[in-house]
C-alpha cells in the first residue's frame, strides 16, 4: 500500500481507538503531513525505536510499540521454552504514554506465553540492565527517549546479560518485526487478562540494586564536607540517586522544581546534561546555598552532568573531562590499596578523547576502543569475562556515559553520581577541586579540547542529505586541515577496520599528525549527522585555534 492507502486503512480500522482516530482525523487533507506520517516505517535501529508520538507507521504510537514487542516475543519464542519462562523486565520513564507502552509491551509478551516484570512506577535505565540479570530474566526492554524533546519517545531492548543488543542479535529481531504486516492487529493483553503471566515487582529489586551501587565505593571513609546540589531534570535518578548518596551521608541539595517526574519537563529548559540550559536553575540553587558541584541526570538516568565552583563561578566538566577525573580517582587510590589488579582494562569509544587512554597507559591498565553505542562496551566486558583473560576496570562514552562496576552491562548514573562525589570530597580534603585535578591531568599528558558539533536534517529527504554528506567525506577526504596533515583516514566500513574487529558502520575519523582528530557519523536515534573534534596542543588558546582551521574543512558541506 502507498501512503494514501496506509492511511485510510488505519483511519478506517475497527482496532483503532478514539484518540488515535481523531489524530488521524485532523489530518485529513493535508497531503504532506499524511505522506510525512505514512511514507514508511519508524526504522529499528541499532538503539532501537526512537520517535515523535502521534499516529502513524513513521510515529511512536501503542500500535507500533505492539508490532515491534510483537517481533521481539516471536525471536523470544525461537529461543525455546525457557527463554518464555525466564521472561523480559520491562521498565519506564517519565514521558508522554510511557506507562501505556510499558503495559502494552508487557500485554503482547503474555499474549505470547512470555512472562513479563514490570515496575510499579518510572525506574532508571541502567537499574532495568540489573534487573534482567538479578532476575535471570532472558531480556529487558526500557520505554524511554532519554534527553529527547517531550514530544518523543523510544523503546530499546536488551539481551540476558543486560547488555543492548548488538547488531548482529538486533538483526534478528528486526528480522521479526519485518515480518508483521499489519501492526493493527497485533494482540495485547490487560495485566488482569495476563494473569500470572505478568508481576509487578516490589522493592527487592531496588534494595538489591541500591547495595550494589554503594558498594563500589573506592574510598568509603572519606570526609564528606562537600554541598551537592542535584537534578534529576523531572526524570527516573530521583529517587536512586538521592537514596544513595543520603544512605552514606553526602550533603544533597535537591533542585525541587525538577525532583517530580514530569511528561513536559516543564521547569527545565533543557534535560540533556550535555547542555548548559540543562543547569541553569541549579546553578542558582548552587550560588543561593555556596555549592561546591553541581551534579545532574538525563531522564532516564544513564548519563551523569557535573558544574563545578571554581573562581569564574560555575564551571562544566565535558563528558570527556569528568570521565578522565574519575578514572584518575578510581586507578591511583585502587594503586595505592593494592586492588588494581594487573590484567585491568577500560574500555571507551571511538569518539571519545585520548586523554583516558594515558591515564590508564600510566597506571598500567589496557585500553580498547568500541564503536559508539554503549552495548559495544557491555558485549566487550562479557566477552573478556567469559575468557577471564581482563578485569573491567571502568567503561565510558563522551556523551556523559560511564560504567564505574559491571553488574551493570549499561552506562550507569546511579553510580557516576556517586563516584564523582566521593572524588570532589576526597580532592576537597587535599583543598582541591575537580578541575584542579584536571588542571593537573591536563599538565601532565597535554591540553585536550573537546567539542562536537550536530547538523540536524529533518524530513522526508534527511538522511539522503545525511548519506550524500557521509560520500563526499569519503571521496574528497579532506588531506589537511591548515598546516595540519591528516596522517590516517578510518573508514569503520571498510576491510581493514573489520579486521581489528570493529563491526561495519558508518564512521569516519581523522587523524591529524599532531595528534588532534575528527570523527563524522550519523546519528543512531535521530537525523543528525555528528562532528566530533579532539584537539590536542600546549594550551586551550592553541587548541582553540586549531579546532577553528579543523571546523571550517570538515564541516564546508554542512552550511
Amino acid at each position: 500500500m502507498n501512503y494514501t492507502e496506509l492511511y485510510n486503512h488505519w483511519l478506517n480500522s475497527a482496532n483503532i481507538d478514539e484518540a488515535t482516530k481523531k489524530d488521524l482525523e485532523a489530518m485529513a487533507g493535508n497531503d504532506a503531513e499524511i505522506k510525512e506520517r505514512f511514507y514508511r516505517e519508524l526504522e529499528f535501529g541499532t538503539g532501537g525505536l526512537r520517535g515523535v508520538l502521534g499516529a502513524g507507521i513513521n510515529r511512536i504510537n501503542k500500535y507500533i510499540v505492539r508490532k515491534t514487542t510483537q517481533g521481539y516475543a516471536e525471536y523470544i519464542k525461537k529461543a525455546g521454552a525457557d527463554a518464555c519462562r525466564r521472561g523480559v523486565v520491562i521498565a519506564h520513564d517519565n514521558r508522554r504514554f510511557s506507562v501505556e507502552f510499558c503495559k502494552e509491551t508487557a500485554g503482547v509478551l503474555a499474549a505470547n506465553g512470555i512472562k513479563a516484570y514490570i515496575f510499579d512506577s518510572l525506574r532508571p535505565t541502567p537499574e532495568l540492565s540489573y534487573a534482567v540479570r538479578h532476575l535471570n530474566a532472558f531480556g529487558g526492554v526500557v520505554i524511554t527517549a532519554s534527553h529527547n524533546p517531550p514530544e518523543y519517545n523510544g523503546y530499546k531492548l536488551y539481551d540476558e546479560r543486560g547488555c543492548q543488543l548488538i547488531p548482529e542479535v538486533n538483526d534478528l529481531v528486526v528480522d521479526e518485526i519485518a515480518k508483521i504486516s499489519d501492526p493493527l492487529t497485533v494482540k495485547s493483553l490487560t495485566i488482569d487478562e495476563a494473569g500470572e503471566l505478568i508481576t509487578v515487582l516490589g522493592a527487592d529489586v531496588d534494595e538489591s540494586y541500591y547495595k550494589d551501587v554503594m558498594s563500589i565505593s573506592v574510598c568509603p571513609d572519606v570526609k564528606k564536607d562537600i554541598k551537592i546540589v542535584y537534578s534529576p531534570q523531572h526524570g527516573t535518578g530521583n529517587v536512586p540517586v538521592r537514596t544513595v548518596l543520603d544512605r552514606l551521608g553526602y550533603n544533597v541539595i535537591p533542585v525541587v522544581e525538577q525532583c517530580e517526574p514530569d511528561t513536559e519537563f516543564s521547569n527545565t529548559l533543557n534535560p540533556n546534561p550535555e547542555t548548559d540550559d540543562a543547569y541553569v536553575l541549579a546553578i542558582e540553587y548552587a550560588k543561593k546555598y555556596d555549592a561546591d558541584i553541581i551534579i545532574t541526570n538525563d531522564p532516564d538516568c544513564d548519563r551523569l552532568g557535573v558544574v563545578i565552583k571554581s573562581a569564574n563561578g560555575y564551571t562544566r566538566m565535558t563528558g570527556n573531562q569528568s570521565a578522565a577525573v574519575l578514572l584518575e580517582y578510581i586507578l591511583s587510590n585502587r594503586a595505592k590499596q593494592g586492588t588494581l589488579p594487573a590484567n585491568g582494562v577500560m574500555f571507551n569509544t571511538v569518539v571519545t578523547s585520548d586523554l583516558g587512554d594515558r591515564i590508564c597507559e600510566k597506571y598500567g591498565v589496557s585500553v580498547e576502543k568500541t564503536l559508539t553505542g554503549f552495548k559495544f562496551i557491555g558485549d566487550k566486558v562479557y566477552k573478556h569475562e567469559l575468557a577471564g583473560d581482563k578485569q573491567f576496570v571502568f567503561g565510558y562514552e563522551e556523551s556523559y556515559g560511564c560504567l564505574v562496576a559491571d553488574f551493570v552491562r549499561d552506562k550507569d548514573a546511579v553510580q557516576a553520581s556517586l563516584m564523582l562525589c566521593e572524588a570532589a570530597a576526597y580532592y576537597n580534603e587535599q583543598g582541591k577541586t575537580l578541575l584542579d585535578v584536571l588542571a593537573e591531568l591536563y599538565a601532565e599528558h597535554g591540553f585536550f579540547l573537546d567539542a562536537l558539533d550536530n547538523f540536524t536534517f529533518k524530513g522526508i529527504d534527511g538522511s539522503d542529505k545525511i548519506s550524500a554528506l557521509m560520500d563526499s567525506l569519503r571521496k574528497n577526504a579532506p588531506t589537511a586541515a591548515g598546516d595540519i596533515k591528516v596522517a590516517k583516514v578510518e573508514d569503520f566500513q571498510s576491510a581493514e577496520m573489520k579486521a581489528e574487529g570493529f563491526p561495519s558502520s558508518n564512521v569516519l575519523k581523522f587523524k591529524m599528525e599532531d595528534g588532534s582528530w575528527v570523527a563524522v557519523r550519523p546519528s543512531g536515534t535521530e537525523p543528525k549527522c555528528k562532528f566530533y573534534y579532539s584537539i590536542v596542543a600546549e594550551n586551550e588558546e592553541k587548541a582553540r585555534v586549531k579546532l577553528a582551521v579543523m571546523r571550517e574543512t570538515f564541516e564546508a558541506n554542512c552550511k
